[in-house]
């Protein structure tokens, strides 16, 4: 099915490990295997169960419960799974009043858990509970879908399974396809599984192991099926256009990217991503893009994610004219806004939830790739990732069949469902800073990663760019542990390079959609008296300080002003900036020119809603990389002192006779960057721990 990955699935079964595993931890360990490969299942697709014998609570008898798995199963561990009474479920049949009321039957599935289980049963329980085997396994296989998804799915299963593999008609999940499968269980007594058209495949098995190993062997047999009938015929209708080079896509996405999140940015702001697989370019470059993408997606769980159909954005790649497709997508993001509004109004029902975000998940560019948007940057990755999953659907279907998306009313009724807006509610409030991308230079230091993390914390994407490549990885790898590798990004530069600037911002384009927040941080430090100081410390200081600044701001502003939602500038500047140190003439002049910057360019973004405010620290040395050098032997020199014994100078110094450390300094960053400073621009925040020489007035 796909044009990359091995062609079977490998048997990935230990029988050394599972032997020491409890019941629990085999269904762990299976769920795990099962989720490792994206062919078998997508992410947070598919589930797994076992019916066993559990310790009853006091009084202490055996009971049988059900394990249903919800979430990923491909990292689900123990306390991911609900836990129920097998024979209280058998029981709820008894309450079922039919189709029209079954979505009530959810209501019931909390008074059958076991053992007082807070984790939520999956809509997909009664699908497991009414299957008389104690191992079964749901997945959503690339191949399987491929075969649900065809117009002759129930002939064609016939065909490669014969009465091995049974077939069921669609049916939205639920109590009511749950009790389909315990008939077909009932009147097929053989059968070792179930494809569910245009949505999947159930399948089980005496023990974990034979459970595990059905699964995979069916999905191996409908890889080879589809070997022998496509081989040699070209995916959807040949190639229809050539795919651009590899820099000449991603330049091309980083120029389109900002366009659109700006576009589709109201309420809240998006973070996309970028794919150029093979599998997409062979899909966006084809002859059946356009026919095959306006059918949709077939799975609930693909266009639960992707929308009904993505927007194809009308590129020719041999005659790339990037201005011109520019100016094209807000009119074409208006008219899929329009085609949704129609497509909800045709749909709706008296109870549906109102309409939600008509913007497009996944946009299509011809030779280019794939772009897909989201409220925060891992769905945004999963809904690519989903989308392959559909064209890996399209591929095969379209080869042996006539492909064929969920119906219109069926699909709305999914994504409209009210079991999924109420899950839809109870979704936790985003962070302050959600949806946001900030770029942070000297972002490897003690400021530049307390501020990383800071705004990490608050929900951002942030990049963080720094020259010196060894320290920019480990604030990478520590910042990713901490926060997740989906939403930190590090990108090498010298501040002073107008070329590696314009790059570092492309990259950021490209990763995460544009940017929003800009904190300024990269620094130098020197010390000398005026008349043993060389130009080349003066330009040392003014290239990276001053030029440094106003490139990198430039450059903020330019994307800011394109995506046109508004935008953010922190200056860390220093209490050099405006007070005068003795012996740093160089280092003083370019903190005040920093300031200065930050003045001119708050008077400019103000009618584009672009803030720029000031940080002044004062004496930060915990975790500072210029403190570790010549800057604090001169420093010391300049106030006859020893080295060691300067920070506490610094402290007792102070107003306040504290110590400042980076996470201050953060914090102040986080204010001016949030919206709790939203009515402020063009101010200068000291956190020095109070110095009345830096008084702003």
């Amino acid at each position: 099915m796909s044009a990359t990955a091995p062609a079977r699935l490998a048997n990935l079964w230990d029988d050394a490990k599972a032997a020491g595993m409890t019941e629990p931890e085999r269904l762990v360990y299976r769920s795990n295997l099962l989720g490792s490969d994206k062919r078998v299942t997508n992410y947070g697709g598919g589930n797994t169960s076992s019916k066993i014998m559990q310790k009853e609570p006091p009084p202490g008898d055996d009971v049988r419960g059900l394990e249903g798995s919800g979430g990923d199963v491909g990292t689900i561990k123990l306390d991911g799974f609900a836990t129920l009474y097998q024979q209280k479920l058998e029981g709820l049949k008894q309450l079922y009043r039919g189709v029209a009321f079954e979505d009530e039957m959810v209501g019931y599935l909390p008074h059958a858990t076991f053992n007082l289980n807070p984790r939520a049963a999956s809509i997909d329980t009664p699908l497991h509970a009414y299957v008389p085997r104690k191992f079964v396994d749901h997945m959503h296989p690339d191949a399987i879908i491929a075969i649900a998804a065809s117009a002759d799915s129930k002939a064609l299963t016939q065909e490669i399974f014969g009465d091995e593999i049974g077939w069921l008609p669609w049916k939205k999940p639920g109590f009511e396809l749950g009790l389909w499968l315990g008939k077909f269980c009932a009147e097929n007594p053989d059968a070792k599984g179930v494809v569910l058209e245009s949505h999947g495949l159930f399948t089980w098995g005496d023990t974990p192991k034979a459970c595990y190993e059905q699964t995979i062997a069916t999905i191996n047999e409908a890889i080879a099926w589809f070997e022998g009938k496509t081989s040699g015929k070209p995916a959807f209708g040949g190639e229809a256009v050539a795919a651009l080079p590899a820099a000449e896509r991603r330049a091309i996405a980083a120029r389109l990217m900002p366009i659109i999140r700006g576009l589709i940015s109201g309420d809240r702001k998006k973070l996309g991503h970028f794919d150029d697989s093979p599998a997409v370019l062979e899909f966006v470059s084809s002859r059946d893009l356009r026919p095959l993408a306006a059918l949709g997606t077939s799975c609930p769980d693909h266009f639960l994610r992707t929308k009904i159909r993505p927007l194809v954005v009308e590129f020719n790649p041999a005659n790339p004219d990037v201005d011109a497709l520019a100016a094209t997508l807000e009119p074409a993001i208006a008219a899929y806004r329009e085609d949704y509004a129609a497509y909800y109004a045709r749909c709706r029902h008296d109870d549906s939830p109102a309409i939600r975000d008509a913007n497009a998940v996944v946009y299509l560019i011809p030779g280019v790739g794939m772009i897909t948007f989201a409220l925060d940057k891992a769905t945004a990755r999963i809904s690519g990732e989903f989308y392959v999953n559909a064209i890996n659907v399209m591929r095969g279907a379209s080869a042996v069949s006539t492909y064929r998306g969920l119906d219109e009313q069926e699909a709305f009724d999914i994504e409209y469902w009210l079991l999924e807006e109420a899950k839809l509610q109870r979704m936790p409030k985003p962070k302050s800073l959600a949806g946001h991308i900030a770029f942070v230079t000297g972002g490897a230091g003690g400021i530049g990663r307390a501020t990383a993390a800071r705004l990490l914390r608050e929900g951002a994407c942030v990049v963080i760019a720094d020259i010196d490549e060894t320290a920019l990885g480990a604030a990478r790898d520590e910042l990713a542990i901490a926060f997740g590798k989906d939403f930190v990004r590090p990108v090498k530069l010298d501040v002073t390079s107008e070329e590696q600037v314009a790059a570092a911002y492309r990259e950021m384009a490209v990763e995460f959609g544009g940017v929003d927040i800009l904190v300024s941080n990269a620094g130098i430090s020197s010390s000398a008296p005026i008349e043993d100081t060389p130009l080349s410390m003066w330009d040392r200081n003014m290239d990276i300080l001053a030029k440094g600044y106003f490139l990198v701001s430039r450059e903020a502003f330019r994307f800011f002003k394109q995506q046109k939602i508004g935008g953010n500038v922190v200056f860390i500047a220093s209490k050099n900036g405006l007070a005068a140190s003795p012996n740093a003439a160089a280092y003083c002049t370019a903190k005040a020119a920093e300031i200065h910057l930050a003045r001119c360019l708050a008077l400019e973004g103000a009618e584009h809603q672009i803030r720029v405010n000031t940080v002044n620290p004062d004496a930060v040395l915990r975790g500072s990389k210029i403190w570790t050098g010549e800057w604090r032997e001169q420093r010391a020199a300049a106030y006859n002192m020893q080295p060691d014994e300067l920070e506490e100078h610094y402290r007792k110094r102070s107003m306040l006779k504290r110590s400042v450390f980076p996470e201050d300094i953060a914090e102040a960053v986080y204010f001016l960057a949030s919206d709790m400073s939203a009515k402020s621009t063009g101010n200068i925040i000291n956190v020095d721990a109070g110095n009345a020489q830096s008084f702003t007035r």
